[in-house]
């Protein structure tokens, strides 16, 4: 995030503000950036006794100023980090007037994850006025995958559209689970080489073959062997391959497909910005958009929809993952 370099590059340029709140709902960016001011603020030596670090579940933003008052000793600053700070969300306001006079040799790191300050409040705007306020914004889906490939890059990989996919079908969007599990594949792999499918498989575990990526597109192309042998193995495998999350793919998939039949321009442009996809997969919307009518489509979806609410058990009593992806089976084909 450009948001994140201005702020780690400012503190490598020496322009150190006396508070930073990080809050909001992807709290990857929040840890990174307070980690970057725990490692690069003081020296190895001035930590012993210049930095703290709290939590919100152990404290009270009255202890919490009372810390950040003091002076630093053989140092420029002291550093405070709350973290968790969250917690202390019902009293967080009180922390507004420590802001409206900041002890200047203190930085005061605020972890707030999943929750925002209000904009209409004192603390808000004294942080805005004399620190740093930096809200971590979750990812959309869609977004997750050029994440991946961004970060990878910056570490000197490649990345085929395939095998982003499949990380964010298996991971989600939780880019702290990303960021662990690519871990993984630097201890492997030598920079410069590109991350495939099968290398995904070795390293981190995931089936190049039997996943929800591959369903889709077996689906799309009514592939119905290929479909079936997935299945199988998806019902003798169901807690690595949760109903809940395949059928809310296809959910999303054939619902993108009821939109690619009413759009008038099929250009790959057109297609890409309007979905919200990469332009890699548009060739599996065009095989299905021909396998698949519109009315048809519209069926599907309602019918997953069903599915969704009987896998989750409305409607539907201790139905097993079999019985459930054979009516799924029978719905599609």
């Amino acid at each position: 995030m450009k948001e994140v370099k201005q702020i780690v590059s400012a503190i490598k340029a020496g322009d150190i503000k006396p508070i930073y709140f990080l809050m909001g709902d992807e709290p990857y960016y929040i840890d990174k950036i307070a980690d970057f001011i725990a490692q690069n603020v003081l020296t190895e030596e001035e930590r012993g006794f210049n930095q703290m670090v709290v939590y919100g579940k152990e404290t009270s933003v009255d202890e919490i100023i009372s810390h950040a008052k003091r002076f630093p000793m053989m140092a420029e600053y002291q550093v405070l980090i709350v973290k968790e700070a969250q917690h202390l969300s019902r009293n967080i306001e009180q922390l507004a007037s420590y802001c409206q006079n900041l002890q200047p040799t203190t930085v005061l790191v605020v972890c707030y994850k999943y929750k925002k300050l209000d904009k209409r409040k004192k603390l808000y705007k004294s942080v805005v006025q004399s620190g740093v306020l930096f809200e971590s914004k979750k990812l959309y889906e869609n977004q997750v995958a050029d994440w991946i490939r961004r970060v990878l890059s910056g570490k000197g990989y490649g990345i085929s559209p395939k095998s982003s996919a499949m990380l964010v079908e298996y991971l989600g969007t939780d880019l702290s689970k990303i960021d662990n599990e690519l871990q993984k594949l630097y201890l492997s792999i030598e920079k410069g080489q590109e991350i495939t499918p099968e290398l995904i498989e070795k390293h981190i575990g995931i089936s190049k073959d039997y996943n929800n990526f591959e369903l889709k597109k077996a689906i799309a192309e009514r592939d119905l062997s290929k479909t079936s042998h997935i299945v199988r193995y998806f019902s003798q495998n169901p807690k690595d391959n949760p109903f809940v999350v395949t059928v809310t793919l296809l959910h999303t998939f054939f619902s993108q497909l009821l939109q690619y039949h009413g759009l008038n321009d099929h250009s790959s442009k057109s297609v890409s910005q309007s979905l919200g996809i990469n332009p890699y997969f548009i060739g599996e919307y065009q095989i299905a958009a021909k396998n698949y009518p519109m009315k048809r489509v519209s069926k599907i979806i309602s019918g997953l929809r069903e599915l969704d609410l009987k896998g989750k058990g409305l409607g539907a009593q201790n139905i097993s993952q079999d019985d459930l992806l054979k009516e799924l089976l029978g719905l599609i084909y």
